[in-house]
């Protein structure tokens, strides 16, 4: 019965998204990527190592994780600072989408799965590309502001 109960709750995803930062007097640049081949807004700039949390994963972990994986950067637990929690309903699934700071990483960033990422950029937080994934400007925006909880409902 339990099991069955368990089988009819409601699933959500959580995935991570490690704002990495740059610093050069007043001015702060994010590092972005170009999608490519990854089935979901292919062609269009996202955070940089955003990823899935794994089963049995911590977000922070997930985070280190993905720095690791796709940009080849050493992260630690500690240098991560939660900044945002997006509620985001999908076309076909629900996130959580939980939102770090990474000021402080050792090594240089580089594409390591080139078959999902065609591009690393460094842009103005101030002036973002127009090219950059709608939810994720915006939470870029909700971060500028300081709120940390935002929703978001993906349109067909």
């Amino acid at each position: 019965m339990a099991g069955e109960l368990m089988a009819e709750l409601f699933r959500a995803f959580s995935a991570v998204f490690p704002i990495i930062i740059q610093t050069h007097g007043t001015t702060q640049k994010v590092l972005l990527h170009r999608r490519m081949n990854t089935g979901y807004q292919d062609g269009k700039l996202d955070i940089a190592a955003s990823g899935h949390v794994d089963d049995g994963e911590t977000a922070t972990c997930a985070a280190v994780r993905e720095c690791k994986e796709e940009l080849g950067i050493e992260v630690l637990a500690s240098d991560l600072r939660f900044v945002h929690l997006s509620h985001r309903l999908g076309l076909d699934r629900t996130y959580y989408d939980i939102y770090f700071i990474v000021e402080s990483f050792s090594g240089e960033p580089a594409i390591m799965e080139p078959e999902k990422c065609s591009e690393l950029l460094w842009c103005d937080l101030e002036s973002l590309p127009d090219d950059v994934i709608e939810c994720r400007s915006q939470v870029l925006h909700e971060y500028k502001l300081g709120n940390y909880y935002s929703e978001w409902r993906e349109k067909p």
